[in-house]
């Protein structure tokens, strides 16, 4: 498997002033989004992954055997509320469904990290990908007031009850609303290239399979959603503050369901610590 670097000095993209793809209005999958299907992508097959009730009284040592031998787990019991993590995805779903004309009103600047438009790995590969995601850091009230010039509140209001909900630490976080329109020809689109995130850790709630994760030994996999469960995996930040104790875990979307998937990430970097 090539790493991103490699990818990288073959296949420079130069993506900040590129618009994202117009996914209601194409019924083919053009060339720039196209993928070769050789390296796998078709697989189907189950990844049991660890899952762990947080109300087990070993749940912390549990977690550090998951981090350890797979660098992904899913938890239960972890007491957000199920009905906020309905309520993100209600609005998730009526941000992506707005017309594209409005979305570009909010479309991230060169060189930005917030706002509606690309993976932000996509520079990284020489085709682009069945995604198109709207990045929160802090406030999304100028970003909301463009979408919604007459009804933003309900927008900021929702992320605020998130933030509360899962900002437990005092540490630098993103939420990351991401969306796989439905791909006329799923075999040769990918969601998101298989990639490492550079986070702490990151937490993932899906409701639709197509999350998968490479497994020395084993090879690609994909996780299965287990209703109210929020997929943890270990970042790139962590493997290094840990000696690569923690391995961070290779992933990426595949294009299986026949219907719109999305899924919402709340990544966690460094810790904001005063002396």
């Amino acid at each position: 498997m090539s790493t991103l670097s490699e990818v990288y000095t073959q296949y420079p993209l130069k993506v900040d002033d590129i618009i994202p793809l117009d996914f209601d209005s194409v019924v083919t999958v053009p060339d720039s989004h196209a993928w070769p299907i050789s390296d796998g992508f078709e697989s189907n097959d189950w990844l049991s992954i660890p899952t762990i009730d947080l109300k087990d009284p070993d749940a912390a040592k549990l977690i550090g055997h998951a981090s350890e031998t797979w660098g992904v787990f899913q938890v239960v019991n972890h007491d957000i509320p199920l009905n906020l993590l309905d309520e993100v995805e209600s609005e998730a779903r009526q941000l992506f469904s707005l017309p594209t004309t409005q979305k570009l009103k909010a479309l991230r600047s060169p060189g930005g990290v917030t706002g509606y438009g690309l993976a932000r790995i996509s520079s990284f590969f020489n085709k682009f990908m069945w995604h198109e995601g709207f990045t929160i850091i802090g406030s999304p009230l100028d970003h909301a007031r463009e979408l919604w010039p007459n009804d933003y509140q309900k927008f900021c209001r929702v992320r605020r009850r998130n933030e509360v909900a899962w900002f437990t630490w005092s540490c630098q976080h993103a939420l990351q609303l991401n969306s796989y329109p439905l791909c006329p020809d799923p075999n040769r689109a990918i969601g998101l290239a298989p990639h490492t995130d550079t986070s702490l850790f990151t937490i993932l709630h899906q409701r639709i399979s197509g999350l998968q994760i490479f497994k020395e030994g084993v090879g690609w996999g994909l996780v299965q959603p287990v209703t109210g469960a929020l997929v943890v995996n270990v970042g790139d930040l962590l493997h290094i503050l840990s000696n690569a104790r923690f391995p961070s875990v290779v992933h990426r979307v595949v294009m299986k369901e026949a219907k719109q998937r999305f899924s919402v990430a709340f990544f966690y970097s460094r810790l904001l610590i005063s002396i």
